[in-house]
């Protein structure tokens, strides 16, 4: 009886020994599992004032110059620059060429004839902001129906302005100028000011 007791004693003992063993110091195998999760969130952003909104902007919003164009003479023809800029607190738009009249010194009417080259996009000037169009003209080679001698026109000393939102503005003429040919101006589409 006493080697059935010794034999099964050896036998927990292994059971036990094998049991610690794999504990222990021997191979075992870890499991990790990962689990990816994707999460996708739509944002729905609404915008209001958009550049197309934008209402054209009013002789009161706007103030401007007309002023030369630094070394542009060439060809019997000089460009001159009508910068206008909304001195509004709302955003405003100008598109295409500006419409214009040609005034003297006292104020008179001159002859004024504008024709428009480029395109005809919407300017939106927010507060602050400013446009040009350039215009070439000639200052001095008479046309039909201008002075053959002397001045071709009266020296205009400002552009008045007619804006498609209503009103008008005056911009000075920066130097005053003659504009032969009765006043035309070949006017580029506004752009935004650089």
């Amino acid at each position: 009886m006493a080697g059935r007791r010794a034999g099964a004693g050896l036998v927990v003992a292994a059971v036990g020994l094998t049991a610690a063993g794999c504990g222990l110091g021997g191979s075992s195998k870890a499991t990790t599992v990962v689990q990816t999760h994707t999460v996708t969130t739509t944002r729905t952003v609404t915008t209001t004032g958009s550049s197309a909104s934008a209402k054209p902007c009013t002789g009161l919003q706007l103030t401007g110059t007309f002023a030369l164009v630094p070394g542009s003479a060439g060809a019997g023809q000089i460009a001159y620059a009508l910068t206008v800029k909304n001195t509004s607190h709302g955003r405003c738009s100008v598109r295409g060429a500006p419409r214009a009249l040609l005034l003297g010194v006292s104020g008179a009417a001159l002859p004024t004839r504008v024709t428009a080259s480029g395109g005809a996009r919407q300017i939106v000037l927010e507060p602050g902001a400013s446009a040009v169009a350039d215009a070439r003209f000639s200052p001095d080679i008479a046309g039909d129906g201008d002075s053959q001698s002397g001045a071709c026109q009266p020296e205009a000393h400002t552009l008045q302005v007619t804006t498609s939102g209503g009103g008008v503005f005056d911009a000075p003429i920066r130097p005053p100028t003659s504009v032969c040919q009765q006043g035309s101006l070949d006017f580029e589409a506004f752009g935004y000011a650089g």
